[in-house]
């Protein structure tokens, strides 16, 4: 599941735990070089009457819930409503009137995409959940997704490290993917390289 980020104004929170904010932006360049065109996420939306809202995309930390979905043509707007039930809602509502939650950052999984010279375009997603985040942290999801690949003796694909280069690293699209090429001995699939030293050299390279 990846995630994108927005930033969340306190005015938007109100003292009865609702919230809303703009939870994705059409036509918007990411620094990871994503672009959600409009219309992405007519399928995921339809019928749909909730979504969960998370602290930090941690599932063990529901906060609350959005129940309104406004798809416009700028992108898509949430409403919902930080539940005081339980004692993590109350901290986040706190927190989030106070500006120590600056952000909506929204778990989706692409579904239907394509790459232009530039950016990947994002034509469907499927939306999983919206969470309240102190700090974006949109650059280190692929990083977290290779250690992952890692830790179950596995090694990232070409297509995997491009992706990891251009979130993480910030990297054009025909940059990362010029490194990527050039790694390409030392990524899963190749019958030169073993399988211990290549994951030795990646460990060494993400820590």
């Amino acid at each position: 599941m990846r995630h994108l980020d927005f930033p969340l104004d306190v005015k938007d929170v109100g003292e009865d735990g609702s919230v809303e904010g703009l939870a994705a932006a059409y036509n918007n360049i990411d620094h990871g070089g994503d672009i959600i065109l409009p219309g992405a996420f007519t399928k995921t939306l339809k019928g749909r009457k909730s979504l969960p809202m998370l602290l930090y995309h941690d599932q063990r930390m529901p906060i609350g819930v959005w129940t309104d979905f406004d798809d416009t043509p700028k992108g898509l707007k949430l409403k919902g409503r930080i539940t005081t039930v339980t004692a993590v809602g109350t901290d986040a509502l706190a927190l989030a009137r106070e500006g120590a939650l600056a952000g909506l950052s929204i778990g989706y999984r692409s579904v239907k995409e394509r790459y232009t010279d530039s950016a990947r375009e994002l034509i469907e997603v499927a939306l999983h959940e919206t969470s309240l985040v102190a700090i974006p942290m949109n650059e280190r999801a692929q990083l977290t997704r290779v250690k992952d690949i890692l830790a179950h003796g596995q090694l990232p694909s070409v297509r995997q490290f491009e992706e990891f280069l251009r979130d993480a690293g910030g990297f054009s699209k025909s940059l990362a993917a010029a490194i990527a090429s050039k790694a390409t001995p030392h990524l899963r699939g190749d019958p030169d390289v073993k399988a211990d030293e290549a994951a030795e050299f990646w460990r060494g390279l993400l820590g």
